[in-house]
């Protein structure tokens, strides 16, 4: 069961892989053990179209796969809305926005943290941005990757879990209207991938108050199954900087996950709560939950549950051979992510 969370929000601005494993270590009981978290993430959540009518029952929005969802510590997705019913639309294809309800769907599937750090979060302008912040702090949900300027854009989301702290960063590496979404001294706006060096600062800054850094990037191209140089450049960056765990979202299909030298990444989980259906190409309604056991700063475990969207947008956990098959098809993804196993599998 979850919530042995002991949770401080500090900042607001606020088909498939990989069976359990663990690697050989004393149990986390055991005296000078480090103690063993679990990391819970998601990809992409939206409340457009078929998606919407789910909000009229907010407990119940998500569907039977919250018993997954909630199965941890601390849950992260990329929220790919804001949530308002102001603002002016910006100029672009796609525009999306949620209802006030959104918090408490998002709440009751036990949604922890979300990131706000994506091409989506200011389609209806720096008020849409304001008011989604708003919304979600009432409801107690920490967000991360943009703020009222850039410092706070660029300032994690701390939370102690069982004694670990734990933090958490997102940036955006879309380039459609970076520029204007782009927080800076004087305006509102998105930590932007492109300020690389500020990006890597607070990583590095992070990894010396903190036992674990997390990092959820908005990155790749749309419907690539493998990252591109960008995405891994700027993973072996972060890395560098000292993240633990980075997860990514943005591609609308599953991308490679493991091991980048010390660090785990998960490149994208696909499109978790979407107006997306069936398990057909472009596969962009396969997704699932990924599961960290943490121990100190390594990924010591990893579980994933693959899922695939219904004709009502919600998540459906996939069981027998469709499981088994999605859990193989995202294991083969590992190759062209240039990424190793987590150790013991």
């Amino acid at each position: 069961m979850r919530r042995r969370l002991t949770a401080v929000l500090v900042a607001t601005a606020t088909i498939l892989t990989v069976a359990s494993c663990a690697s050989e270590a004393p149990p986390a009981g055991s005296a000078g053990a480090a103690p063993e978290i679990t990391l819970t993430f998601a990809g992409d959540v939206h409340f457009e179209d078929r998606v919407a009518a789910l909000l009229d029952a907010p407990d119940t929005t998500f569907g039977p796969v919250v018993e997954h969802l909630a199965d941890g510590d601390l849950t992260l997705v990329n929220l790919e809305t804001p949530i308002t019913d102001r603002g002016e639309p910006e100029e672009k294809n796609y525009l999306f926005r949620a209802p006030d309800s959104a918090v408490p769907a998002l709440a009751a599937a036990g949604v922890d943290i979300v990131s706000l750090a994506n091409n989506h979060t200011m389609d209806y302008g720096r008020q849409g941005l304001a008011d989604t912040m708003v919304a979600l702090e009432r409801g107690g949900l920490g967000a991360v990757g943009a703020g009222e300027d850039i410092e706070t854009a660029f300032m994690p989301v701390r939370r102690t879990v069982e004694g670990v702290d734990v933090a958490v960063f997102a940036f955006s590496q879309v380039d459609e209207l970076a520029e204007e979404w782009a927080a800076t001294a004087d305006r509102s706006g998105m930590a932007m991938a492109f300020d690389t060096e500020r990006a890597y600062a607070a990583v590095r800054a992070a990894g010396a108050d903190s036992d674990l850094v997390v990092v959820l990037p908005h990155w790749g191209g749309e419907y690539d199954r493998c990252p591109t140089a960008r995405q891994r450049d700027f993973a072996a960056g972060l890395v560098d900087a000292g993240a633990d765990i980075i997860v990514g979202a943005h591609s609308h299909v599953l991308q490679g996950a493991g091991r980048s030298g010390d660090a785990y990444v998960a490149y994208g989980l696909g499109n978790f709560l979407w107006y997306s259906s069936g398990l057909d190409p472009p596969f962009s309604a396969r997704a699932g939950v990924l599961h960290l056991t943490v121990r100190g700063r390594a990924v010591v475990g990893s579980t994933f549950i693959p899922t695939v969207t219904t004709d009502r947008g919600r998540p459906r956990p996939l069981s027998g051979w469709q499981a088994n098959l999605a859990r193989h098809n995202f294991d083969a993804l590992r190759g062209c992510a240039h990424l190793d196993p987590v150790p013991g599998r």
